[in-house]
């Protein structure tokens, strides 16, 4: 009787053992579909996991990423011991012992699971674990038609894990198995990957992670929600000491060790990383839309198309980290100055104001219905519905943006949060090398969290007195001298079909004195850059310009001289800086080269050059923008000496626009053209004073702030000394007594009120 039992038993055992074989073999080969997919051998060798891609500014900073999952990997040197130990300990302590199957542990879990009816952990191993986050093999998509038989499907997928953790065992070592892991698991908080979960909850790299932050980490991987240290504090301690008693357990941790660390508080430097914070927020937002671009237009080496948030692109900038930082700083310090002298002019009344100076009637009521929350208000009630007004009044909890207090968290209705924002000042300042037209500093506006619009490249405004160079650059190329002079009187310009065109003077006067045309743009004024387009055309004027590097549409029409159509900081800097690079023009540009993930070159970004006027024409030109820092009442000559000591030459122009609706201003210095654009979000949002508004007012100081903080930081090689001068002797006389006493048998100034012109 006993050999018989003995005889079904060994049958069993030997029936069992063999459809264990063709059940792991069938699952293997995924049998008649019934199975799944399981990833190939290339898939094994090459494994696939969503990599966020990395910008990086000209210095080497990380500016930020872009991602579905926040996941930056990292190497097995890059990891702390602590947390190796952490991990080994908790999860998996016979890792180096068993080849990716653990039937100790296994063992150990169906004995107290099926006997002893007790909780026993999971009993998968590391290289298991990596198998399910690498080939996501719990997912529908690699479930067969098995997998619906309740019961059966977990029982495939463990498989599936088994026979993937084996093959994973044979690809590679132990340190890359548990780097894997580590780059592959979900933190919580929109942190993928052990590198973005360090920077997110104690903000240090993972090599720096201490024994108990260590401990915190590998505590997530349990329930990265429920044991948060964020959102559920206690439950995380909790977790982090039973992590640390395990590595006493296992002597990777003295006991009097673990006694100081339990009692130790949690102590994070909390961040999620997203786009509303950290450096150059409009630029990574920008840039974000060239990227996507060129995914699309290029392919990778197996025909697909490039995914800029999970292919772990890293992408090289023109930015530099350090002049970014001092364009954020005196941006901010700049505009908070100057908000709070707007609130006080301002007082009690609202600043949206007529050309007469009275409040405009129902402004933020109009404002409003250019906003989502109303179309889609409109899509719910209808268009003329009561409930849209009841709505947009209905006061709800919300964060908004105060310079004094910074965010500030209360109850306000759509219509109060869109007269809140209504109030701000904005600008947009950009700084580019312009020998190589890369961009150096790019600040789109005052928090992007709270306000998304770009005012560099996005954003186009009226240029104002900005755009006399223009005018002038085409009377230097048509033979004028910074010299020659013009009578500061009324000026008629006269076009059949339109109206007889009499600009005035910023401060409505006329000298009647003569001055020359570089006197004429330091003063900015208006009556000689008139004469000046009566002389040359429209037509003239919009070609120079657009040679120059202006590349949005302008109006041929006589006011164009004091710049009525609307351009973009980046495109004025661009065409400016066509002066100081001898006249060759860059087209200013910002990526210097994308890489793979591991470093291989996808593509070395060059600029676009053009010749765009002669060298001593671009030459003479920063010889008449210099005029604002040398000649009388010059608009530059509020810039402090410290700038302008050691025989500095600096060049710059201020614009203001009509009611002082925008401000500009254009530094140049040898190495450096910087544009800074100050107003409203509508143009309606000004200073009541002309004099507060005015370029020199608004945008000037903020140049200087930023130029200070660069002449102080020695480590980046800018610079003070003179612009460089052409080896040729000019051919145009600069100084103005040889100029006048040449040309004493000349008059300069012809002049027929009533002719037509053009």
């Amino acid at each position: 009787m006993i050999p018989r039992v003995i005889r079904v038993i060994w049958i069993t055992f030997a029936a069992g053992l063999v459809g264990f074989i063709l059940f792991v073999w069938a699952v293997s080969g995924n049998f008649l579909g019934l199975f799944g997919e399981l990833p190939d051998f290339k898939e094994l060798e090459n494994p696939q996991s969503e990599v966020a891609s990395e910008l990086y500014s000209s210095d080497g900073m990380l500016m930020g990423n872009y991602f579905r999952e926040n996941r930056s990997p990292v190497s097995y040197h890059e990891l702390s011991p602590n947390l190796v130990n952490a991990l080994i300990a908790t999860e998996d302590v016979r890792f180096e012992k068993h080849s990716g199957i653990d039937l100790h542990s296994m063992g150990r879990v169906l004995f107290k699971s099926l006997i002893l009816r007790q909780s026993a952990g999971g009993g998968s191993t590391l290289s298991q674990q990596t198998a399910k986050n690498l080939f996501k093999t719990r997912n529908l998509e690699s479930q067969g038609i098995l997998s619906r038989v309740p019961g059966f499907k977990m029982l495939i997928i463990k498989t599936k894990e088994w026979i993937v953790a084996a093959k994973l065992e044979k690809s590679y070592t132990k340190d890359e198995i548990l780097t894997l892991y580590l780059n592959t698991s979900e933190f919580g908080s929109n942190a993928y990957g052990i590198k973005t979960a360090s920077k997110t909850f104690f903000n240090k790299e993972p090599s720096e992670l201490n024994v108990q932050e260590s401990a915190v980490l590998v505590g997530l991987f349990k329930a990265p929600s429920y044991y948060s240290p964020v959102f559920n504090p206690d439950n995380s301690l909790r977790r982090r000491n039973t992590v640390l008693n395990q590595m006493e357990k296992y002597g990777m941790l003295s006991e009097v060790e673990y006694d100081s660390l339990t009692k130790l508080p949690i102590e994070l430097d909390y961040k999620v990383e997203n786009q509303n914070q950290g450096m150059a927020t409009y630029f990574r937002e920008v840039i974000k839309s060239d990227l996507i671009k060129w995914t699309k237009e290029n392919l990778k080496p197996d025909g697909t198309l490039y995914d800029l948030f999970g292919d772990g692109l890293k992408i090289y900038t023109t930015i530099d980290s350090r002049m970014q930082r001092y364009a954020e700083e005196a941006v901010n310090e700049h505009m908070q100055e100057l908000q709070k002298k707007f609130e006080k002019e301002m007082g009690n009344r609202e600043p949206w104001i007529d050309n007469t100076g009275k409040v405009i009637p129902d402004f933020i009521e109009t404002q409003v219905k250019r906003t989502e929350a109303y179309r889609n208000l409109v899509k719910r009630y209808g268009a003329n519905s009561d409930s849209i007004n009841i709505k947009l009044n209905e006061k709800k909890r919300m964060k908004v943006f105060s310079w004094d207090l910074g965010e500030i968290d209360t109850l306000l209705s759509t219509m109060d949060s869109m007269r809140h924002y209504k109030k701000f000042l904005q600008t947009g300042f950009v700084s580019m090398d312009p020998k190589t037209g890369h961009i150096k500093a790019w600040v789109g506006g005052i928090n992007y969290k709270h306000f998304k619009f770009d005012h560099v490249r996005q954003g186009k405004r009226q240029p104002g007195s900005t755009f006399k160079a223009f005018v002038y650059a085409a009377a230097i190329e048509n033979g004028y001298s910074p010299c020659y002079t013009v009578v500061d009187q009324p000026i008629e310009i006269n076009i059949p079909g339109q109206p007889t065109w009499t600009p005035k003077n910023a401060d409505g006067k006329f000298s009647y004195q003569n001055m020359s045309i570089r006197l004429a743009m330091a003063q900015s004024v208006n009556s000689v850059s008139a004469y000046m387009m009566k002389k040359l055309g429209p037509r003239i004027i919009v070609e120079t310009a657009h040679r120059l590097g202006i590349t949005s549409d302008l109006e041929e029409v006589p006011a164009l001289a004091l710049g009525t159509s609307d351009v973009s900081v980046m495109e004025m800097v661009g065409a400016m800086g066509t002066f100081v690079n001898q006249g060759e023009h860059i087209v200013p540009f910002y990526i210097d080269r994308i890489e793979d993930k591991n470093g291989n070159l996808l593509q070395q970004f060059t600029p676009k050059k053009k010749p765009a006027m002669s060298e001593e024409h671009a030459y003479l030109m920063l010889h008449m923008l210099r005029g604002g820092f040398e000649e009388s009442r010059g608009t530059s000559q509020g810039v402090p000496w410290s700038l302008r000591d050691e025989g500095n030459e600096l060049g710059g122009k201020t614009g203001t626009t009509q009611n002082a609706s925008d401000g500009w201003y254009i530094g140049l210095s040898k190495d450096l053209v910087s544009g800074a654009w100050v107003g409203g979000d509508d143009r309606a949002i000004h200073f009541r004073s002309w004099v507060s508004g005015q370029g020199g007012q608004t945008a000037r100081p903020l140049w200087v702030k930023y130029m200070s903080k660069v002449y102080a930081d020695k480590s980046l090689g800018i610079t003070k000394g003179p612009f460089p001068r052409p080896e040729r002797p000019l051919s145009i006389e600069i100084n103005c007594g040889k100029y006048h006493l040449e040309n004493s048998r000349f008059s300069d100034f012809d002049y027929d009120a009533k002719r037509n012109d053009f």
